[in-house]
């Protein structure tokens, strides 16, 4: 066994904690993103979803998941990626956020993906189209780009109001 070949612990000088982990590989438009795989619940298909009044366009309605009413939320709306449509590929992606359970509607889900320190790299200052604060960084992964999300940061945004906002002021 050779120590010296993951020995190189990362010296990388990251905002909070190390964003190295498995995360869930999933498919928004032509991008391909990441979210922490220990967030994930489960994975189901595109149902129908019961809508609520006065709720923002990206906030699909809800879903009755085994006796819990779950809101589900369209990342490609809120995303500002286009045109949205779904089809048999399209996904909903059950979250567990510090508890509350909230689902996320995708393109489609790719795979689970082990992502080092060393892949991660901070998001250009030029990125314009996407809010760069729910964004953990990019990651290259055979020579593909992940734009890795901290979906709880975004969950709990001021205008998702889905989650508690973690965080203290």
């Amino acid at each position: 066994m050779n120590l010296n070949s993951g020995a190189a612990i990362s010296t990388i000088n990251t905002k909070e904690k190390s964003a190295a982990g498995e995360y869930l590989t999933f498919i928004l438009g032509t991008e391909e993103y990441g979210l922490e795989i220990l967030k994930v619940q489960e994975i189901r298909g595109y149902d129908a979803v019961t809508q609520i009044a006065n709720t923002p366009d990206f906030i699909k309605g809800v879903v009755n998941l085994r006796g819990k009413i779950v809101p589900i939320v369209d990342l490609r709306i809120k995303l500002n990626l286009g045109k949205v449509e779904y089809d048999e590929l399209t996904v909903v992606i059950i979250l567990n956020l510090n508890g509350r359970v909230v689902g996320i509607v995708v393109d489609g889900v790719s795979d689970v993906t082990a992502i080092k320190d060393e892949q991660i790299r901070e998001v250009p200052a030029l990125v314009t189209n996407i809010d760069t604060k729910y964004i953990v960084g990019l990651a290259t992964v055979a020579s593909q780009m992940l734009i890795l999300v901290d979906i709880e940061q975004l969950m709990s945004s001021q205008e998702m109001a889905l989650i508690d906002d973690v965080s203290i002021h």
